[in-house]
C-alpha cells in the first residue's frame, strides 16, 4: 500500500503528534506515506469565496498525485471533503475540466482524473482492515474507554464519498477503536459538529458549541476523546481551557487522535507517538498501561 500524503496546512502547524503517531502506524502496517514537497493548501478557505480558484488549487494538488501514480490519503477531513469533492466534479464535467486544466497550463501541469482521495481512517478501516489491525495488537487497551468523534467532514456530504459510512449512525470510527480491545462510549449529541466552522464568525457561539459536547463527553466518564481532523483538536483541546475559564467548568479532558491509540495498541511507545505535544496530558490514562 503506497499514497501520497497531503498534510494540508494546519496538520504541520498545530498536529504534529497526528502526523507522528500516522507515520508510525502506517509504517507498522505496511503503509507507504510519500511526501510530495510541492502540495499546498487544498483550497478550503476560498470555496465560499470563488469556486474557480477552489478547484484550480484543489486540482493542482490531485495532478501532483496523478505524476506520481498514487492515490492521495489525507489526515484532514476538511482537505480529503475539498479534494474528493474536486476530484469528483473534475472528473465527471469535461468543460469545467477543461476550463481548469486551461488555467493549470501556466503551471506546466494537468489534471488527468486518475486517482482516488481517501481519509487516513478510510485507509485503515477499508485498505487494512480491521483483522490486518487484529492481527498486528501488542497491547490490550481493554481497560480504556474512548469517545469518538467523527466530525463533519469525514462523511458528507455523502454523496462524494459513496456512501463509505452511514452518515446518520456511524460506526467506521467506534470499530476502529474497539478493534484495539478499547470500549467506545455512547453519548449525547455523538454526531454534532465542534463548532470550528463558525470560530472565526462567532467565537462565543463556537465555543458553546464545543462546551456542549465537552460537557456529554465527560458525563460517561471516558478516558479521552478520540478525534480525526486537526480542527475539531482546536475546539476540543486547544479551546478547552478557554471553555473552562468562559463557563466557570472543569473537565481535564485528554483529546487523542486515532493513530495514537492505535499507535498504543500496536506497542509503539507514546514518545514516539508524539503524546508530550498532547496540550492536555493524559497521565492518569498512560498510568494504566
Amino acid at each position: 500500500m503506497k499514497y501520497a500524503l497531503f498534510l494540508g496546512c494546519t496538520v504541520p502547524v498545530r498536529a504534529l503528534n497526528y502526523e507522528l503517531s500516522a507515520r508510525k502506524v502506517a509504517h507498522k502496517l505496511g503503509i507507504e506515506l510519500v511526501d510530495i514537497n510541492d502540495f499546498s493548501c487544498c483550497g478550503f478557505p476560498v470555496k465560499s469565496v470563488d469556486r474557480d480558484t477552489f478547484l484550480l488549487m484543489a486540482a493542482k494538488n490531485l495532478s501532483l498525485a496523478e505524476e506520481k501514480d498514487l492515490d492521495l490519503v489525507s489526515l484532514c477531513s476538511a482537505c480529503t471533503s475539498i479534494l474528493t469533492e474536486a476530484n469528483k466534479e473534475l472528473k465527471e464535467e469535461e468543460s469545467l475540466r477543461k476550463k481548469i486544466n486551461n488555467k493549470l497550463s501556466v503551471l506546466g501541469r494537468k489534471y488527468e482524473g486518475k486517482i482516488k482521495v481517501k481519509h487516513f481512517t478510510r485507509v485503515l478501516y477499508e485498505d487494512v482492515g480491521l483483522e490486518k489491525i487484529r492481527e498486528n495488537l501488542k497491547v490490550d487497551l481493554s481497560k480504556f474507554s474512548f469517545a469518538a468523534h467523527y466530525g463533519c467532514h469525514y462523511l458528507k456530504p455523502s454523496g462524494i464519498y459513496e456512501d463509505f459510512d452511514d452518515v446518520e449512525n456511524p460506526k467506521t470510527l467506534d470499530e476502529l477503536i474497539e478493534v484495539t480491545g478499547a470500549k467506545s462510549v455512547l453519548y449525547e449529541d455523538k454526531n454534532s459538529c465542534c463548532g470550528g466552522g463558525i470560530l472565526g464568525i462567532n467565537e462565543m457561539t463556537a465555543l458553546k458549541v464545543a462546551k456542549n459536547k465537552l460537557d456529554h463527553i465527560k458525563s460517561t466518564k471516558a478516558d479521552a476523546i478520540c478525534l480525526i481532523c486537526p480542527f475539531c483538536s482546536i475546539m476540543y483541546e486547544g479551546s478547552q481551557k478557554k471553555i473552562e475559564k468562559q463557563f466557570e467548568v472543569e473537565y481535564n479532558l485528554p483529546v487523542l487522535y486515532y493513530p495514537q491509540i492505535l499507535g498504543l495498541a500496536l506497542g509503539i511507545s507514546p514518545e514516539e507517538l508524539g503524546f508530550k505535544l498532547n496540550r492536555i496530558k493524559p497521565r492518569e490514562m498512560l498510568a494504566k498501561l
